[in-house]
């Protein structure tokens, strides 16, 4: 019996030997009767089966490696599967394994018959592979696109949702700081939740700049005309509150005006001089330097401390593969998500403008900003 025909006329023992068999894969699969684990299985290999009835010409052999040969229906089904898995709590691994059950369940028993010529099996075995492996191929494209997607959603709406309660720790420290009845130990109490809840709320921050490039939209800049001399000022005071121990050398050559958008900018000059504090050495001051240099605006941020491998410069203002000393456990912990290169990178290039570094032993680390002005 060729293998397309015993699919067709034995799908309920194929599909009783695939559930016990796919119940004891490696990684186990959650709890799921028999209804759930068969979902979608059985259209599965019935469009695998009536497809391997047709007969194929030479280009048609070759267009299954290349993905061109798979029907709607199979990628429908194979669709269905993977959402209902994903949905079911399955991971990527659990689904690839049930798909291997499936191949071993089907060819397992048809060869245990041994009811076909030696070349069909051959020939049949190719084909039932190539079907299945089209199905596969379409079930982990839509898992990974259906994950990602849920994960940048849940990241947009864990930002948003978070900002509500931080916003009333906010506003309750700031009153209990005007109540004059509280002890001096009380008071260094408030100012430390009033210094964390901050903290939070700029990784909320971070995280509803991530989900806006996660989905496409990128970090909204809403360039007017700006005096970056002065954002970047107000910024280096501010920091040197909070970093009283650190020297921060501002350096400039009077006003850079253009059209900027004035707290975005803030948000780049913070993190890149925050982690140039953070990072750099106790010993030597972090200088920051702002002016102009033909048609575009250029700051700079210089610290000496341990340098940046070589290996992570191409990839540092990428999220993938970005690069934090600050969080490798090399340093104290972290408080933010180490998205601040990304991001601040990402706002630049909303203005048109670059951002590079260069990490060495002379120099030490130097990051520099360039921006085209905008009038």
């Amino acid at each position: 019996m060729r293998l397309s025909d015993f699919i067709l006329e034995n799908l309920e023992l194929i599909l009783q030997a695939w559930e016990k068999f796919a119940r004891s894969v490696a990684p186990p699969l959650p709890p799921l009767d028999s209804v759930g684990l068969r979902n979608h299985a059985e259209c599965i290999l019935r469009h695998v089966a009536l497809d391997m009835r047709t007969s194929q010409n030479s280009q048609q052999q070759i267009d299954p490696s290349q993905r061109l040969g798979s029907t709607a229906k199979e990628d429908s089904a194979a669709q269905s599967f993977a959402l209902t898995r994903l949905m079911e709590g399955l991971t990527l691994d659990q689904m690839v394994s049930e798909y291997l059950a499936l191949k071993s369940s089907v060819l397992g028993l048809w060869l245990a018959q041994a009811g076909a010529e030696e070349d069909d099996q051959v020939v049949d075995i190719i084909r039932f592979n190539e079907g299945i492996d089209q199905a596969l191929v379409a079930s982990i494209a839509t898992y990974e696109l259906a994950a990602e997607t849920a994960r940048k959603t849940v990241l947009g709406v864990l930002g948003h949702d978070l900002r509500t309660p931080l916003g009333a720790v906010t506003l309750g420290t700031d009153l209990l700081k005007q109540t004059e009845e509280l002890s001096s130990r009380g008071k260094k109490i408030i100012s430390q939740i009033s210094v964390s809840a901050q903290h939070a709320n700029q990784m909320v921050n971070d995280l509803l700049d991530l989900a806006r490039c996660n989905l496409g939209k990128g970090i909204p800049v809403r360039p007017v005309n700006t005096d970056l001399t002065s954002v970047c000022k107000s910024v280096v005071d501010e920091l040197t509150l909070a970093h009283p121990k650190a020297h921060i050398v501002f350096n400039n050559t009077g006003s850079v005006i253009g059209h900027y958008d004035p707290s975005r900018m803030a948000q780049v000059f913070s993190n890149l001089i925050g982690n140039a504090v953070r990072h750099g050495s106790s010993r030597h001051s972090v200088n920051v330097t702002l002016n102009s240099v033909g048609t575009s605006a250029r700051f700079c941020v210089q610290n000496h401390g341990e340098l940046i491998p070589h290996s992570a410069l191409p990839t540092l203002f990428n999220l993938e593969g970005r690069y934090s000393r600050h969080t490798d456990g090399a340093h104290e912990a972290s408080s933010g998500l180490g998205l601040g290169l990304f991001i601040a990178a990402q706002i630049v290039g909303g203005h048109g403008g670059e951002i590079e570094v260069e990490s060495t032993l002379e120099k030490g680390t130097i990051f520099r900003v360039i921006l085209p002005f905008r009038h």
